[in-house]
């Protein structure tokens, strides 16, 4: 009571104290984010030249996408998809504005007339069949009224339609100024088709061992400086994790095994309402299954027939040789124990057909274009059932031949089905018959030769299940053991690998994140784990605990890239072959230096080679690979003509052209210069937009969002 009443004393001082707590929580954000000490990014997404990607329109935008996609991707890929859009629209959207070019409203309805979404929809067709101006502009006016969620997604879809025709006009300016003259055609055509025969050595890079080669970090640095456009790299972390998954222990699945066996037989219960002990059925006797399972099983009764394919190929056999009301397990399927009862049987409660429909006018469902009558239906198909019951006859192509029915490309093949699911008298047909019957039927659909293919049984089972899940037991050991870890390597940052191999965890990096990655190697999507690694206040060593659905990770993040020009650590993978191969070459090219092919060949140890019909258009070697400057240099050289060194993709080269052979002149080249025209017009859409985001100052600010 003393406690109580100090307390009670204190309770303006309390409430004080937790006044002034909320209110450091609620201001915390005023002085750390975006507006102070946090990056300042305001309400942009992104910036594209200067110009503002609002956050609120591009989440406007993340709403219509995600309705588009649904659950088929996750959140992350949506915002990429909406980001890569956005700065798509505003890279163009400058460019329209640069030239002047805009669609006008009576474009805008010139763009529908042309759209078959809108022009084919029957709700917009006249009694002609023809589109109908003024009802989609009632229905559009409509929805402007009484349905303003679905104007607002017309109004996006308005928009992309503007977006498209402005792209497309933008870039049939540039495909304008595409072109190929005959003279250029010409030299396509001899690229293509002349052909040139060499004789020639090489001595492979290969020959010159990599620890011969030594390459200092000052050559490396030098080379990236020459070639910076080659080494820029984005901002990226470096992390590491342990992962600790949460799965049923031995002991788990143990307990879970024997409480399934517990529950197949009958047991005594005491029903408290009743005051009085009464005898439960297990799974084994139970006559009402359905109830059973919706009390003790992770499944429901499934009351459907299956076949022999859709059991768990593993006991597939073994359940379909059980008898009613026998039982089979316990038995692992997956991350289920299961206990099965076979509950009823249909033998040749499936079959398989194929057939060869002879339709007629008049029919039901026949195709308008089909002129027989019925008669002339009724003889062919006596003509056709007795080639189909002919030796040697293929069912299949008789009925790929014949068939007026939709599965006449498959050979006339229906797949499997059960009783009820065709037409009566095609329905008997099929189950009375023998597999290997072919006969007539005739149905509402017109006359069918049927061959009966397969019959196989049907049985309708009830599995008992429980997911293998791990007990509150392991469950709690395991979150003792990860806190435990975690603990460890926050105090001993430098030691998280060395403890980790004491308790044999195993740790798994992951390098060079990018800010807007989401899937983790081991982990899946695990975009929170991301964000932290970039998060301004999280240092390299720093260590964290991360919730999962399935367990723990304790990651830790061990390096940090900036955006910019790689370091020499992270370009010497990229760096290091060339400089090797560029020392052999020249070591070769040393040794080599005014000798003979042959003479080249005999102090290698390497033998001289010949290659045939060589071109620029493929400009590989047999025995050698692609090299282009090896064959580029021959097709530019006149027969008899010996080259010198050449530094090819896997070795230094020395040839002599054996046979030189043009390709004859043609009367016009015409074909040619079109067939380079199209392709250099088929790439204009990509190459143009790819050139203007090279050239664009883009600012991505997504990462703070999402």
């Amino acid at each position: 009571m003393a406690v109580l009443e100090n307390i009670r004393k204190r309770t303006t001082v309390l409430i004080l104290i937790i006044g002034m707590a909320l209110f450091a929580f609620v201001i915390s954000g005023i002085f750390t984010g975006p507006g102070l000490g946090g990056a300042k990014v305001g309400s942009s997404v992104g910036e594209v030249n200067g110009e503002a990607i609002s956050i609120d329109n591009f989440r406007q935008k993340m709403e219509f996408a995600s309705g588009q996609f649904g659950n088929q991707a996750t959140s992350t890929q949506i915002v990429n998809t909406v980001w890569d859009r956005e700065v798509r629209s505003t890279i163009l959207n400058q460019q329209f504005e640069s030239l002047g070019l805009d669609i006008e409203q009576d474009q805008i309805m010139e763009l529908i007339r042309n759209n078959p979404s809108f022009t084919q929809n029957p709700q917009f067709l006249d009694e002609n069949g023809f589109f109908d101006e003024t009802a989609f502009r009632n229905f559009i006016a409509d929805l402007r009224i009484n349905a303003p969620q679905q104007y607002n997604l017309w109004l996006e879809n308005e928009r992309a339609l503007i977006e498209s025709a402005k792209e497309q006009r933008y870039f049939d300016l540039v495909r304008a100024g595409v072109g190929a003259t005959l003279k250029e055609g010409e030299l396509e055509y001899h690229l293509a088709n002349d052909r040139v025969d060499i004789r020639y050595v090489r001595v492979p890079y290969s020959s010159i061992p990599d620890s011969t080669i030594s390459i200092s970090k000052e050559e490396i640095s030098k080379y990236i400086k020459e070639h910076k456009d080659d080494f820029q790299q984005e901002a990226a972390r470096d992390i590491r994790y342990v992962f600790f998954e949460e799965r049923a222990s031995q002991a788990d699945e143990a307990a879970i095994e024997a409480d399934m066996r517990e529950l197949l037989g009958d047991r005594m219960e005491y029903l408290e309402e009743y005051d009085s002990t009464a005898t439960i059925p297990g799974f084994r006797n139970t006559p009402d299954v359905t109830a059973f399972l919706d009390r003790y099983s992770d499944t429901k009764y499934d009351t459907l027939y299956k076949a022999a394919a859709e059991l768990p190929a593993q006991f597939a056999d073994t359940l379909l040789s059980l008898n009613v009301g026998e039982i089979y397990g316990p038995y692992r399927d997956g991350n289920f124990f299961r206990i099965t009862r076979m509950m009823d049987r249909k033998p040749a409660g499936s079959v398989k057909a194929s057939h060869i429909l002879i339709t007629y006018q008049g029919a039901e469902r026949a195709n308008p274009e089909i002129t027989r009558t019925q008669e002339e239906a009724a003889e062919r198909a006596e003509e056709l059932l007795k080639e189909a019951q002919a030796e040697g006859v293929v069912f299949a192509e008789l009925a790929r031949d014949n068939s007026d029915g939709p599965s006449a490309p498959r050979g006339g093949d229906l797949g499997y089905f059960e009783e009820g699911i065709m037409t009566p008298k095609f329905n008997d047909f099929a189950f009375q018959s023998e597999v290997g019957t072919i006969g007539l039927v005739e149905t509402e659909f017109g006359y069918h030769i049927v061959r009966v293919d397969d019959k196989r049984d049907l049985v309708r089972i009830a599995n008992f299940s429980r997911a293998i899940e791990p007990s509150e037991e392991t469950i709690n050991a395991l979150f003792t053991e990860a806190t435990t870890f975690e603990m460890a390597v926050t105090d001993d940052k430098k030691g998280y690998a060395e403890k980790a191999a004491a308790q044999n965890y195993q740790v798994r990096p992951v390098n060079k994140l990018n800010a807007m990655d989401e899937n983790l190697p081991g982990l899946g999507a695990q975009r929170r784990i991301v964000q932290w690694a970039f998060n301004e206040t999280t240092e390299v060593g720093d260590v964290r605990r991360f919730d999962l659905n399935n367990g723990y990770a304790i990651a830790q993040l061990t390096a940090t890239h900036v955006e910019g020009l790689m370091p020499v650590e992270d370009a010497s993978v990229q760096v290091l072959p060339i400089l090797r191969k560029e020392r052999k070459a020249a070591q070769i090219r040393s040794l080599s230096e005014g000798k003979t092919i042959d003479e080249i060949a005999t102090a290698n140890g390497v033998s001289v080679a010949s290659a045939s019909a060589l071109n620029v258009k493929s400009p590989t070697i047999a025995g050698a690979g692609r090299e282009p400057m090896v064959v580029g240099t021959a097709v530019i050289m006149d027969a008899g003509q010996t080259s010198g060194l050449i530094d090819g993709e896997s070795g230094v080269f020395k040839l002599e052209v054996t046979n030189k052979e043009a390709a004859p002149d043609m009367e016009n080249y015409a074909p040619y210069a079109l067939n380079l025209q199209n392709s250099l017009s088929g790439r204009v859409n990509t190459e143009v937009y790819n050139a203007l985001k090279e050239q664009s100052e883009i600012v991505d600010n997504r990462s703070v969002f999402y």
